[in-house]
């Protein structure tokens, strides 16, 4: 019997190992492909200038500045109210059905699809509340998109912390907005910071929210403000492989933009992942 349980452990951790080497794979040969198809196309040119000749020249620096505004803005609307909302229903809410009933709520709003946001975007922000089509009505859409996400991380991490260490920090005669904020939200960040690198992700490759309430096929300026429409490298990527007249430029083009697109993301993930790690060794 101790054999038997032996073999099928090491045959778990077997199936384990390759499914992870599967998933590595997988992951090297996307950005192999998109690397050695859009690598050409970078140049200072590429990511400074506005898109020329019907973007079959110049730059998409545009897009790439309109992205990071809808992402940071996006980031802006979502962690505050994600976070806050995740303390109300660990720290302050009563256990009772109506907590259960919130939380499936959010679970079930994770799993709209993204243009149901977008058009709920356009009926709301840019009709409503007469925002037209710009950066803030792209960013709130984006917010409220990648906000159950991170309400489910952090109201996982936060309920994770210990007990043991409000009771502690009760006992030597804190209040509760002090445990919760010198306790509870340090030992919980690594696993906030986990939500909001998925969601940076999340917004950052989104088109259809973006298509109905910030994005514009052309741009010959950067976004001058928040109330101005913008280009967005999802969204440029869309129009560069389905429109125009030169197919094959375009086709370059489109995979320096995807390029762009991941190392942004990238970028972002490996700076919170950094800062993550470090919060885990100072509260592990």
């Amino acid at each position: 019997m101790m054999i038997k349980a032996v073999n099928a452990q090491k045959l778990g951790f077997a199936a384990l190992f390759a499914c992870i080497i599967i998933a590595l794979l997988v992951l090297g040969s996307l950005i192999y492909f998109i690397f050695s198809n859009g690598i050409s196309s970078f140049s200072w040119t590429f990511f400074t200038d506005i898109p020329r000749k019907s973007m079959t020249a110049g730059g998409v620096g545009p897009a790439i500045i309109g992205t990071i505004y809808l992402v940071l803005g996006s980031i802006i609307v979502s962690v505050p109210l994600g976070v806050i909302t995740a303390i109300y229903l660990c720290e302050y809410s009563p256990k009772n059905v109506i907590v259960n009933i919130i939380r499936l709520s959010v679970n079930n709003l994770a799993g709209v699809p993204s243009v149901v946001f977008g058009l709920f975007g356009l009926a709301v922000f840019v009709k409503l509340f007469n925002f037209h089509v710009s950066i803030l009505s792209g960013s709130l859409t984006l917010g409220i998109l990648i906000l159950p996400g991170i309400i489910s991380a952090s109201y996982e991490a936060i309920i994770a912390v210990p007990q043991s260490l409000r009771e502690a920090s009760y006992a030597l005669g804190a209040t509760q907005i002090q445990t919760i904020g010198r306790i509870v939200l340090p030992s919980a960040l690594p696993g906030i910071l986990t939500g909001i690198i998925l969601g940076v992700g999340r917004a950052a490759g989104e088109t259809a929210p973006i298509l109905f309430t910030a994005a514009t096929f052309y741009a010959r300026s950067y976004p001058s403000s928040i109330m101005s429409d913008t280009m967005a490298l999802p969204y440029h990527i869309y129009v560069l492989m389905t429109e125009g007249t030169k197919p094959e430029i375009q086709k370059m083009i489109a995979y320096g933009c995807a390029l762009i697109l991941l190392i942004l993301v990238l970028a972002v993930s490996a700076i919170a992942i950094y800062l993550r790690q470090r919060q885990r060794r100072t509260y592990g």
